[in-house]
């Protein structure tokens, strides 16, 4: 094959799957809404099960749906003949995965279930399968081909799948109110974490460093503050509150226009509607606010205003924010 060739190949696959994809968007429905409804309102777990290709992309919808706030668990089906079923509570809703919906390990376990009580949410290939019929809940992951070019290795009927588990997820997650917070108590560890995890109060800049000057003050202490403070002066009132700023480029933007600033008053040169960061802020939140406003610092205010701090875009970049 030359090179062109084995590009067309890989596109068909890329395209194929793309299309059903569209597809699959059109055939969610009311069992979608359904589904989402019986996970959000169970005291249990979800189990989610498959046999081959389908359980591998059931042990990433388990733990999609258990890093996004509602607990899950890989159960195999040949295992769960085997002393596995002890982990299956009644309260819980189990996620069967097939493309046929007539898989032997997967409708014998289906059996199993409903002796159990268990409710039970089928994503499968096939309406009128054995699966489909029987679970509570049907979600079709029909698709027209594989994208395999002899139409048996499961690729687009997984990928489906996949899409569909992260459909549940993301819904059930804006369904139960879960927070970058919630997010974050789940994910500690590593670079994730660490952006989730930081706060403004844990980087940002306090006490005598905060480079604060009274309204009287004129723009010679400004001069001072922003060589001295990394490029911002805060105008502070009598109560400490915040009531302008003043950048590097608002000096530059000034000398250009004036020969002699140092007498000017910083409240003749100050933003008077700074961009402001509280100290519980997460730090990722405060980055995509510079970013969107074109800032690189921001005053840190509490609940009355007051001035508590200055965060830097770089403190936030050190800490492993960005």
């Amino acid at each position: 094959m030359t090179p062109e060739e084995i590009l067309d190949r890989g596109r068909r696959v890329v395209r194929l799957e793309a299309e059903a994809l569209v597809e699959a968007e059109k055939r969610l429905g009311e069992n979608f809404a359904r589904a989402v409804d019986v996970l959000a309102k169970s005291t249990g777990r979800a189990i989610v099960s498959g046999v081959g290709k389908s359980g591998l992309v059931g042990r990433k919808i388990a733990a999609t749906l258990t890093s996004t706030g509602t607990p899950a668990t890989f159960l195999h089906p040949a295992e769960s003949f085997h002393g596995d079923l002890g982990i299956v509570g009644s309260q819980d809703v189990a996620i069967l995965i097939s493309k046929s919906g007539e898989s032997d390990e997967m409708v014998r376990l289906l059996d199993h279930l409903k002796r159990l009580g268990v409710c039970t949410v089928a994503i499968t290939g096939n309406a009128e399968s054995t699966l489909a019929r029987h679970t509570d809940v049907h979600l079709d992951g029909w698709v027209s081909e594989e994208a395999c070019v002899h139409d048996l290795a499961p690729t687009t009927s997984t990928t489906v799948a996949l899409a569909i588990g992260d459909a549940l997820a993301v819904a059930l997650l804006e369904e139960k109110g879960f927070k970058p917070d919630d997010f974050a108590r789940l994910h500690p560890g590593g670079a994730l974490g660490r952006r989730l995890l930081t706060k403004v109060r844990d980087v940002m800049v306090t006490g005598t460093l905060i480079p604060a000057l009274p309204t009287t003050a004129t723009m010679r202490e400004a001069v001072v503050q922003l060589a001295e403070r990394r490029g911002i002066a805060v105008i502070t009132g009598e109560q400490g509150d915040v009531v302008g700023v003043i950048t590097s480029g608002d000096l530059t933007r000034l000398m250009e226009r004036e020969e002699n600033v140092l007498p000017i008053r910083v409240t003749d040169v100050m933003t008077s509607d700074p961009k402001l960061a509280e100290a519980d802020d997460l730090g990722s939140a405060v980055v995509y606010r510079m970013e969107r406003h074109g800032i690189i610092s921001m005053p840190v205010v509490d609940g009355g205003r007051r001035l508590v701090g200055v965060i830097h875009l770089h403190d936030l970049m050190r800490a492993g924010v960005v």
